[in-house]
């Protein structure tokens, strides 16, 4: 060994092999490796198993090379050390092979369905500060892989455990000391004994726009002295509904509830009729009033009209007018015309009965939310079927706010890659011209940016993490209410596989049922409308849209503290999701907790803010002690 270790010696140090050194080496190797976690050991990933017996007999390669040159005796010293220590190698060959064989069982308990797709092949990736991964043909689109798989075994401990998650309930109790009160008496000022004309809205948009146009149309009405017309709906190209006012609401319930506080008659006096209104300046659009214009603007422009030709007909009038400020018994009419005057017809009324007895299993009211919404066609008793039927089941209805529309007039990207962008981009400049023309004129935030400043709308991924990180249970029984969702199926991939029980009312209707709401697109979001509004929990993915901030206030003006919302804020939202590649799932769960919580704190309602949606005001509601 000296002679080897000696300067003269032409032999490197690499090549001078010793048999229970190699071993020792070997074993080296095997500690630092199962230390370190090399993710070659007991990970399937590609070419990258570790093979103990490649391992070993490389080594006996290069050292057989030296050791022919020492003869026979090297050889059968080399022979008689893989007889000695051939159990161990198979021992640690097999360990290898039942890690192997422990990992993949683990993965497919947990994550069967992610680790699938995450074995799929993929086209294109993006890379931010979350990676997003799209394939065009197979895959879903996900944004947040490794959120989603820390999610789905969170998802799997949490369903042998009995404790529901919290959010099933309010989280402040304050919630409860708010009452209904626009409706009584001693709010009433009394309609006017001499109107000074006619008003006519031709309400534009979809069912939820149309409504906020009626009770704003019934508080200028108030304002102006006026007499309102039964409003007219205008038919939209994009909705393509030809419903009236008489085809959604009840007209009987709205004449009577408001007979005290405005004028309101079924059609123009025969004279009026004939009248070309544009002709005499009596046509008032959107472009002629501000959005959320004040009263002073009202009374300065519109009612001089008014009296000199005797009816005026308000165009569109989307959110024309404002909040505040505004006198009180304006307020308070908004909200009796909408919380009170706007009932259901029957027909829909019937249908959103099944839907909801559908989904509880029970056929009888819960709250003053069920009778405030389906009238009598939900019972105060149960009826003696409901011990066939069951007992309640809770669920948690959903509006998804992902429609192409929304997704490309958002200018935000959503993880699908150089499609997706070309996708959008030809439906901008197919439907909006004006936003591409401001575009050339001006620097465009990027994508990252947008998301950041939370103006870009949840994707159902991101929907489904919310809900996992507050804690609701796999089999948690959702309501998806909502149009066609931008990708389809692909796209909901990702919240379908942690929350299979999701039901939409075309699953629970059947056809015939649904038959009479075809082509009627408000008619068909009054039973989305409903089905929200009596949920044990209603979850909103944009706080800007018409649908969620009705259903919200009618949970609130009607729920009595019992009728949680769940409003995330998609700024605090984008920066927790920001840190996809490194969050802790415990820390997850805290923050998406408090941003939540955050939401449901109770406050009457801020100077400026919609009264529909938030009525916790004195206007509307009277907050007992």
């Amino acid at each position: 060994m000296g002679k080897q270790l000696s300067p003269r010696s032409r032999r490197p140090d690499s090549l001078n092999f010793d048999a229970s050194s190699g071993l020792k080496e070997y074993q080296f190797r095997w500690t630092e490796m199962v230390q370190n976690g090399d993710p070659s050991l007991g990970r399937r990933v590609s070419g990258g198993d570790y093979n103990l017996d490649s391992v070993v007999f490389s080594q006996g390669v290069k050292n057989d090379t030296v050791k022919s040159c020492k003869g026979v005796y090297a050889g059968k010293r080399h022979i008689w050390w893989l007889h000695r220590h051939i159990r161990s190698i198979i021992f640690t060959f097999v360990l290898v092979c039942f890690l192997f064989l422990l990992d993949s069982v683990m993965f497919s308990i947990f994550d069967s369905a992610i680790l699938q797709d995450s074995l799929a092949p993929r086209k294109s990736i993006v890379t931010e500060k979350t990676t997003a991964y799209y394939d065009q043909e197979k895959g879903p689109v996900k944004m947040y892989h490794r959120l989603l798989r820390l999610a789905s075994i969170s998802l799997a401990k949490r369903d042998s455990e009995p404790r529901p998650s919290k959010f099933w309930k309010e989280t402040y109790p304050q919630a409860s000391l708010w009452r209904p009160c626009s409706n009584k008496r001693i709010f009433q000022a009394g309609k006017p004994r001499n109107s000074t004309g006619f008003i006519l809205i031709s309400a534009n948009g979809g069912l939820n726009q149309q409504r906020v146009a009626v009770c704003n149309g019934v508080a200028v009405a108030s304002l102006l002295n006026a007499t309102i017309v039964i409003p007219n709906f205008l038919y939209s190209n994009v909705w393509k509904d030809p419903s009236q006012f008489s085809d959604i609401y009840q007209e009987e319930n709205f004449l009577n509830v408001l007979k005290d506080d405005v004028n309101i008659v079924k059609e123009l006096p025969p004279d009026l009729k004939s009248i070309d209104l544009g002709e005499i300046g009596s046509l008032i659009t959107d472009a002629d009033l501000s959005k959320e214009a004040m009263p002073h603007e009202f009374i300065k422009n519109v009612l001089p009209l008014l009296k000199r030709n005797g009816v005026v007909h308000f165009l569109g009038f989307g959110n024309r007018l404002g909040f505040d400020p505004l006198p009180f018994d304006l307020q308070r009419l908004r909200c009796k015309c909408n919380f009170h005057a706007l009932k259901f017809v029957p027909k829909i009324q019937k249908v959103g009965s099944l839907l909801i007895k559908r989904i509880r299993k029970y056929n009888s009211a819960r709250s003053v939310l069920d009778k405030q919404l389906l009238g009598d066609f939900i019972s105060d008793v149960p009826s003696k079927e409901h011990n066939i039927i069951g007992s309640p089941s809770n669920y948690l209805a959903m509006h998804l706010r992902f429609e192409i529309d929304m997704v490309a007039y958002s200018m935000c990207e959503f993880g699908g890659g150089e499609n997706e962008r070309r996708e959008l981009q030809a439906y901008r400049e197919e439907h909006f011209p004006l936003v591409i023309k401001r575009l050339k004129k001006m620097k465009p935030l990027s994508p990252q940016e947008l998301r950041k400043m939370g103006r870009c709308p949840l994707t159902p991924e991101e929907a489904a993490l919310v809900l996992a990180g507050l804690g609701f249970k796999r089999g948690t029984y959702i309501y998806l209410a909502g149009s066609q969702i931008y990708g389809g199926r692909t796209r909901m991939h990702p919240l379908t596989s942690l929350y299979p029980n999701m039901v939409t009312k075309e699953d629970l209707l059947s056809p015939a049922e649904l038959a009479p709401f075809r082509n009627f697109s408000s008619q068909l979001a009054a039973l989305d409308f409903i089905a929200c509004a009596a949920a044990d929990v209603f979850a909103m993915t944009d706080s800007g849209s018409q649908l969620s901030s009705l259903v919200s206030g009618f949970r609130t003006y009607y729920g009595n503290g019992n009728a949680p919302i769940l409003r995330p804020s998609k700024k605090r939202l984008a920066a927790i999701l920001q840190e996809n590649s490194s969050i802790g799932w415990s820390t997850f769960e805290n923050r998406i907790e408090k941003m939540i919580e955050e939401g449901q704190k109770v406050h009457a309602r801020a100077l400026g803010r919609s009264i529909y949606r938030q009525p916790r005001c004195e206007e509307c509601m009277c907050k007992h002690q």
